[in-house]
């Protein structure tokens, strides 16, 4: 009889997925990045990057009224003369009811997927492969800005949807409820069969498989998979995620064996604020590296409305966080990324250029830390920064995203356009991101 977490990992990513031997990647292949002594490699040298995050990268690459090859061509160009070398970019998103959810998705409940944002992504691919780039491609998200795991519980009706931020669902019961896509068999036997389909696709522009692309770095499992928001729904839940990240990872790797891949954690804040939670889910061998996002305002150690006073100590909460994970990394023996960072600009300003004092001293203690550890030989491998907003800006005054606008930025609908984002505007963080970048290129 199989254990309750047999059933578990079977129900969350197959049975023959999950239990089966792990494929061996393919470490010979020249120009994929792989695991060597606990650190990224490329081509038998570190592979240390300056990244950034451009969740919307197939929406530019779609050959539609919604896309426009040309700005993608010139945003990838401006990121290039920045240093960036490594994006993060979503490869998912599925249609919700929710009312600051993007559309158009690349799939609804069906097997009807969307081909025009594929080719988006195809596109996006072979643009960043003309600029020796790397991506890294998450297929999935806790958080309904793209569908995500709540799109796929209203799909099979587990429980009653409602909406992140809903006032008569308040915190953690949006967490507990997106939590609940581990365990479900039916959104899962969804999920995998996109899986299959994304991560074995050929692309239309080159012609060439995904899984023989060397501009695919990893593939990522979801955007920031949280085990629950409650203690008392993580302890129950904690088998079920441990066991789809598992068999998640397992999946994908039986269809590309020459990929990395990750899991899209925030770490401990991300995991019911437990280091053990982290260790415990990320020691399989399917999944290559783990992450790190740090996020101070989200997380209340600086305050969204008065930064300037509590500036000091959130910067001082984040670097213990960041040295804390570094340590956790070098524990179990894998490669880090801090694939997500992020600070409000001054009063909560929205618009392009506006102060952002202390975005910049945060940006540049990040970047400090980075590199102490990549000097130190350290598993640190690189950051992407959230997000590029590039020449994309705001179309109304209250700056929030409506269904239907185009001018994507790196905030994504959930959220002010101009909140967190980087515009090409933000001369001063544009010159630190720089720099960071030649600091990297020298170690």
């Amino acid at each position: 009889m199989l254990s309750r977490r047999a059933i578990l990992a079977a129900g969350a990513a197959g049975l023959t997925a999950g239990l089966a031997a792990l494929p061996t990647l393919a470490a010979a292949r020249k120009g994929f990045v792989k695991v060597e002594d606990g650190r990224l490699s490329l081509d038998g040298k570190p592979y240390r990057f300056v990244g950034a995050n451009l969740w919307y990268g197939a929406w530019l690459g779609a050959p539609a009224a919604f896309g426009d090859h040309a700005r993608l061509a010139r945003e990838l160009d401006k990121l290039q003369s920045l240093g960036v070398t490594n994006l993060r970019v979503l490869g998912a998103g599925e249609r919700s009811p929710a009312k600051v959810a993007m559309d158009p998705t690349f799939r609804g409940p069906g097997e009807d997927y969307d081909q025009t944002l594929l080719t988006g992504l195809d596109v996006l691919l072979a643009e960043m492969g003309k600029r020796g780039m790397k991506a890294v491609i998450y297929v999935n998200n806790f958080w309904d800005w793209s569908g995500g795991m709540p799109a796929y519980l209203n799909w099979t009706g587990n429980g009653t949807w409602f909406q992140q931020g809903d006032p008569a669902h308040p915190w953690p019961a949006f967490a507990d409820y997106s939590a609940r896509f581990y365990a479900d068999e039916k959104a899962n036997a969804l999920f995998r069969h996109y899986v299959k389909t994304l991560v074995g696709r050929t692309s239309t522009v080159t012609g060439k498989p995904y899984r023989d692309d060397p501009t695919i770095m990893a593939w990522q499992l979801a955007n920031e998979p949280r085990p629950a928001g409650s203690e008392a729904f993580g302890k129950a839940n904690r088998p079920a995620y441990d066991a789809w990240i598992d068999g998640t990872a397992r999946f994908i790797k039986s269809i590309d064996a020459n990929h990395l891949v990750s899991s899209g954690s925030e770490g401990d804040m991300g995991c019911l604020g437990s280091e053990a939670c982290v260790v415990e889910s990320h020691k399989t061998p399917a999944i290559d590296y783990l992450t790190l996002h740090v996020w101070p305002n989200n997380w209340s150690w600086i305050s969204m409305t008065d930064q300037p006073a509590t500036y000091e100590a959130g910067a001082a909460r984040s670097r213990d966080y960041i040295r804390r994970h570094i340590a956790l990394a070098k524990s179990m023996g894998k490669p880090l990324t801090i694939e997500e960072f992020g600070l409000i600009r001054d009063g909560r300003a929205f618009a392009p250029g506006s102060p952002v004092t202390f975005r910049d001293r945060f940006y540049k203690m990040v970047f400090d830390e980075v590199e102490a550890d990549m000097k130190a030989g350290g598993p640190t491998a690189g950051v992407n920064f959230w997000a590029w907003n590039g020449e994309g800006r705001a179309q109304h005054a209250d700056a929030w995203f409506k269904k239907g606008d185009r001018s994507y930025v790196g905030d994504p609908p959930q959220e002010e356009q101009g909140l967190f984002g980087v515009f090409d505007a933000d001369a001063s963080t544009l010159a630190i991101i720089r720099d960071h970048a030649k600091a990297v290129k020298s170690i």
